[in-house]
């Protein structure tokens, strides 16, 4: 196909492909998958080899925020039957943290419900840091909090932060259909202020809420515009209780394409499959391995993610290995540029801090991992469906800890 080796070959020189390329991606047929998965993994090994970097979530505080995202089991007004609770101890963090970095884990993500931090809570976040590391040497950590105000990124910085979590989620134009108590920009402004701060930058896109082909090509492009080094994608998971609870609108097939389109337009950074492939993906992930060269480790905010030693087994089974904590994750040219910044990359960490089940949705902005992922309700009723309708009753959701005392990613 003329359009793949184009595609591969803009990639292999890291340059920009046109909007109108990037849509041919997602119009591709069913019948043209592999040809598309094949291209975007020779852009993904030329870039990150056959490496797979792991990420693990560490929900501090969870539930009741004032922000209304649509997507959000955490969202004002959210009637989804989810775990709530204030913020961990440092120690409680660490011990949390901990686990995951015992599974594989090179990166930490540590996400708290709500618009954005206080001073106050950023002070809580740098002991939260500061226990993590001492506990785990060489452990990356990125924040996710929400919006930032001026100087919180640099605070966050110097109390050992690599990496800043914010992701656009949509396109600009259709922002203000999912939420309205903070804008488009908003979001852009925090993902600057962490760039300027030295962080890592960490961005990245929820699909599946009825957007369009062009929102999906608009937000990658400005994802790319931004210049994060980690751009995690997000799958929207209908959660029970949300304004989006009907929006089934992916297949296996669509979201590999989807995939496949971020990485050509954003060849060298690192995509992160976040927050719904194991619901929208299934048995389909290790294609997907073979575009994105990093995933999150056990479960998400409010959902269940796979089990970790089943992601384990995939990567080792599709003939990918998982990232030790010694190699530098970006190219050369990026982490370069990253540690002349001071940011993250220059550890071995590309950013990263993925979001979510579908989202972003660690409340309001914050977001890394995935909140409104996998809802803990029943399947579904069956129901019969045309040829090529998406089958919502095929997938098992479920919501993780409600109603216990489970400590986070237990």
């Amino acid at each position: 196909m003329d359009l793949l080796n184009t595609l591969v070959d803009k990639g292999l020189r890291r340059e920009l492909p046109t909007r109108e390329e990037a849509l041919a991606v997602l119009a591709t047929s069913d019948d043209e998958l592999l040809d598309v998965v094949a291209a975007a993994g020779k852009v993904r090994r030329q870039w990150f080899g056959r490496r797979v970097k792991l990420n693990y979530l560490v929900n501090l505080k969870s539930g009741l925020c004032p922000e209304d995202c649509s997507y959000c089991s955490q969202r004002l007004g959210s009637k989804a039957e989810i775990l709530k609770y204030t913020w961990l101890k440092p120690d409680e963090a660490s011990q949390a943290a901990a686990a995951g970095v015992a599974g594989g884990a090179k990166r930490v993500c540590l996400v708290a419900s709500g618009r954005g931090p206080t001073d106050r809570d950023v002070d809580r976040v740098g002991k939260t840091i500061a226990a993590i590391k001492e506990q785990n040497e060489g452990v990356e950590v990125c924040a996710c909090l929400g919006l930032l105000s001026d100087g919180q990124a640099e605070r966050l910085k110097d109390a050992g932060a690599d990496a800043y979590n914010h992701n656009l989620n949509t396109s600009e134009a259709t922002y203000g259909q999912i939420t309205k108590t903070h804008t488009y920009a908003d979001r852009v402004d925090t993902v600057q202020k962490a760039h300027a701060a030295g962080l890592s930058a960490c961005s990245g896109l929820i699909a599946g809420m009825g957007e369009s082909d062009e929102d999906l090509v608009d937000v990658v492009y400005a994802l790319r515009e931004l210049d994060s080094d980690s751009v995690p994608v997000n799958f929207l998971i209908p959660f029970e209780g949300t304004p989006l609870a009907q929006e089934w609108n992916l297949t296996p097939q669509r979201a590999l394409r989807i995939l496949a389109m971020v990485r050509f337009v954003c060849p060298d950074v690192e995509v992160r499959i976040a927050g719904g492939r194991e619901v929208h993906l299934r048995t389909l992930q290790p294609l997907a391995l073979h575009i994105a060269n990093s995933i999150f480790l056990g479960d998400y905010l409010t959902s269940e993610g796979q089990a970790g030693q089943a992601d384990l087994d995939m990567i080792a089974d599709a003939g990918f290995e998982v990232e030790g904590a010694g190699t530098t994750t970006l190219p050369a040219h990026r982490s370069e540029v990253a540690a002349a910044t001071g940011g993250c990359g220059s550890q071995g960490g590309a950013s990263v801090c993925g979001s979510s089940a579908t989202a972003d949705e660690a409340g309001c902005g914050s977001a890394c991992g995935g909140c409104s992922g996998h809802a803990g309700h029943e399947a579904p009723v069956p129901v019969q469906a045309e040829a090529g309708d998406v089958r919502s009753d095929l997938v098992a959701v479920r919501r993780r800890g409600a109603g216990t005392d489970l400590a986070p990613n237990a």
